[in-house]
């Protein structure tokens, strides 16, 4: 398929700048891939929309997503962990400000970390970047990676779990851009650090939240629980390349960038037990989705994982595991809207779209959600 394919007007004001008040309470649109369905309302027993006291049809909310299965299913999360990720600093003798977005930790003992920087071109070897008003976090940089990532090498000399809290109790929740941008003061927030981070978040690594993950409240899954609902977790380490722009037409020219992941045996055993039985198995987003896509064998069942993948989903494509993903609402463009085609239909999650705009769904990490189910 084409880039120019995934193309659709969406307004600025469907763009989610801040998460609903409460992670269930965002909006939920169901998808049915084979009667080609597609469901916005609440319903009565008589299959009848239900009307507020306006009169207008009341939206189908997440925790709704409870109607679509039974006891036996099983959803796959992804338990990874956001840490807070991005910097503000100053340049040494410029005291320029600068920012340093941290990806990942190349050697724990030298201190030496992967990361992005802006501006970029103000930003040159042998340079060194403060942090705090002490003084006392600084790093140098050793290396250009790319036109904007640098290695650094922090200079603090302490154990590495002291200087870890130091760092991040420096750091911001990394919110992607086009969400922090947009707000008054193009920061994050001390809230943010909840907002922008699953309940059940455990291991840590993450640059971006897996942001469909967002919408599960203790409450929510508890109630799963209750009703038999099985929970499965992979880890994948979301990374920043969901946000890059796509710079071909043609999509087996575009290479995704690497994301490291693990697939454990606990984790296959449910999936693949569950599978066994004849039950559903619900993707929880698109990096669960790609994750399970990567260590899924040819006989459908999952394996053990433990390493990297670049893995880009696409329509048409063949998929192996899961029956069933929900996702957010993405921006044009986007990787995650081909993947969600790709899962989906790509006319039936273009139309899906379409209604999403008319009817003023938000899109983005704090946007409303979209249920794809196999029947």
């Amino acid at each position: 398929m084409k880039l120019s394919q995934f193309k659709f007007k969406l307004p600025e004001e469907l763009i989610a700048l801040n998460p609903p008040y409460h992670r269930d309470e965002c909006r939920l649109m169901v998808v049915h891939r084979v009667s080609q369905k597609i469901e916005m309302y609440k319903k009565d027993e008589n299959g009848e929309p239900l009307k507020d006291k306006d009169g207008n049809p009341e939206y189908l909310d997440f925790r709704n997503v409870l109607d679509y299965f039974d006891e036996g299913d099983a959803f796959i999360f992804n338990d990874t962990k956001v840490f807070p990720a991005r910097l503000y600093g100053t340049k040494e003798k410029t005291d320029a400000k600068i920012e340093v977005f941290l990806l990942r930790e190349l050697n724990e003992e030298m201190r030496l970390w992967d990361v992005l920087v802006e501006p970029a071109r103000k930003i040159r070897i042998g340079n060194k970047l403060f942090f705090d008003d002490s003084g006392t976090m600084v790093a140098e940089v050793i290396d250009n990676t790319t036109s904007r990532g640098r290695t650094l090498r922090f200079l603090y000399d302490c154990p590495h779990d002291e200087f870890k809290r130091e760092l991040y109790g420096l750091g911001e929740a990394p919110l992607p851009r086009y969400i922090v941008d947009r707000r008054p003061d193009k920061r994050s927030t001390e809230d943010d650090f909840d907002d922008f981070q699953c309940i059940f978040a455990k291991h840590e690594g993450a640059v971006t939240a897996p942001a469909t993950g967002l919408h599960f409240s203790r409450e929510l899954m508890k109630r799963m629980e209750i009703r038999g609902i099985n929970f499965a977790y992979i880890t994948l380490h979301c990374g920043l390349g969901n946000f890059h722009d796509i710079e071909v037409e043609d999509l087996t020219k575009h290479k995704m960038d690497s994301e490291q992941m693990r697939v454990d045996a606990d984790c296959c055993k449910l999936v693949n037990d569950t599978k066994r039985a004849g039950h559903h198995v619900c993707a929880v987003g698109t990096s669960v989705v790609k994750a399970t896509e990567t260590a899924v064998g040819t006989d459908g069942m999952l394996k053990e994982y433990d390493g990297w993948t670049n893995k880009f989903i696409f329509p048409p494509y063949d998929f192996g595991l899961a029956d069933s993903m929900i996702s957010n609402f993405y921006h044009p463009y986007s990787t995650l809207l081909m993947e969600t085609c790709a899962f989906g239909g790509y006319d039936l999650v273009m139309e899906a779209y379409n209604l999403a705009v008319k009817h003023g769904f938000k899109f983005g990490s704090y946007g409303d959600a979209l249920l794809i189910v196999n029947d």
